[in-house]
């Protein structure tokens, strides 16, 4: 898996923290996909969050800078639909730990 991949399934994972991913949240994540370039197959991967435990040990190797990145599109993605729920914010923090941020 590449560290693109890694990163659009940490974001997928917030998304879809409280059990529903909204039309402006899925825009988000199609956003994200398109400027990472994902190929259809790696699109598949993320959004039926496969392999997303290895996709976060690869997230946590990155540079610094890229994992702070990665908490903030998080937040924007969570943000995505104007709508933050506890467990997004939960899933958030979870990352951000596991990111050493």
């Amino acid at each position: 898996m590449n560290p693109n991949v890694a990163k659009c399934l940490v974001v997928s994972s917030v998304l879809v923290a409280d059990g529903m991913m909204t039309d402006d949240e899925r825009e988000f994540l199609n956003e994200l996909i398109a400027d990472f370039a994902l190929t259809d197959e790696e699109r598949r991967t993320v959004i039926e969050l496969e392999g997303i435990d290895e996709a976060q040990a690869i997230v946590a190797q990155l540079p610094e800078v890229e994992r702070r990145e990665i908490v903030e599109r998080l937040v924007d993605a969570a943000s995505a639909d104007a709508k933050l729920s506890p467990h997004e914010v939960a899933a958030i923090k979870k990352v951000t730990a596991a990111l050493k941020l």
